[in-house]
């Protein structure tokens, strides 16, 4: 694995769900923010289904309330919901459209995603708001800097809104949990902070009735990937140039 260039200032994470991005990717966020980047987080859902004893409008505002919680504990300040239906994402233009939208709005030079693939690492199949999202991510950055795709998004047609215009800067995406992972970024002196977003995942994680150590989970992850870049602690991805 190479070194995730880090000579930008800008970065947008856009994820399906609360703790998508806490699984390892906000550990990365950590440090760049420490590094005075700024880091923005654009969720699609609330993660109402997300919960099976939980009434989804209730898991809907405790689930956007952790994922502030877990935003703020790595220096994220801005955290935006598109409010599309948890576990109904479905591929195709409204979603590209939309999240070609947000990509115009915040204009970043680096997005960071869920990863897209079939499985995880290991083999685990991965879930089809996370498969369907990180790819629409990957379209959506192309369609952000064509200006002749999603046409209206360059026009202030309401007359009371903000015309998009098109966006080229972005560099790179990344994505977090991929089998293909590509390149790493060096977390050492950041791990505690990626766990305590990890942990505002409270009520989520007593909701699964899951034994999860958020510690010993993201200290699985950095430790064998950092003995094999020689750093101590490294968080992989896979990056799309």
């Amino acid at each position: 694995m190479e070194p995730v260039p880090e000579d930008w200032t800008r970065a947008l994470a856009i994820v399906a769900h609360p703790d998508d991005l806490e699984y390892g990717g906000s550990t990365a966020v950590a440090k760049w923010t420490a590094q005075g980047k700024t880091v923005v987080e654009v969720l699609a859902t609330r993660g109402e289904a997300g919960i099976d004893g939980m009434d989804p409008e209730e898991a809907a505002r405790v689930r956007s309330v952790e994922q502030v919680e877990a935003a703020r504990a790595v220096g994220v300040e801005t955290v935006e919901f598109l409010d599309l239906p948890d576990g109904m994402l479905e591929y195709g233009l409204p979603l590209r459209r939309t999240l070609a939208a947000a990509i115009r709005r915040h204009r970043p030079e680096v997005v960071i995603s869920v990863n897209f693939r079939d499985t995880f690492p290991g083999g685990f199949f991965n879930m089809a708001d996370h498969r369907v999202l990180g790819l629409a991510v990957v379209d959506a950055i192309r369609d952000a800097a064509n200006r002749w795709v999603f046409r209206d998004l360059g026009r202030d047609e309401a007359g009371g809104g903000k015309a998009l215009e098109p966006w080229q800067g972005v560099r790179f995406a990344l994505f977090g949990g991929s089998p293909e992972a590509t390149h790493y970024v060096d977390v050492t002196g950041h791990l505690d902070a990626g766990i305590a977003s990890l942990q505002a995942h409270k009520v989520y994680f007593a909701g699964l009735g899951a034994d999860f150590d958020a510690r010993e989970f993201l200290t699985g992850m950095v430790e064998p990937a950092g003995k094999e870049v020689g750093v101590t602690h490294a968080m992989p991805f896979e990056m799309i140039q």
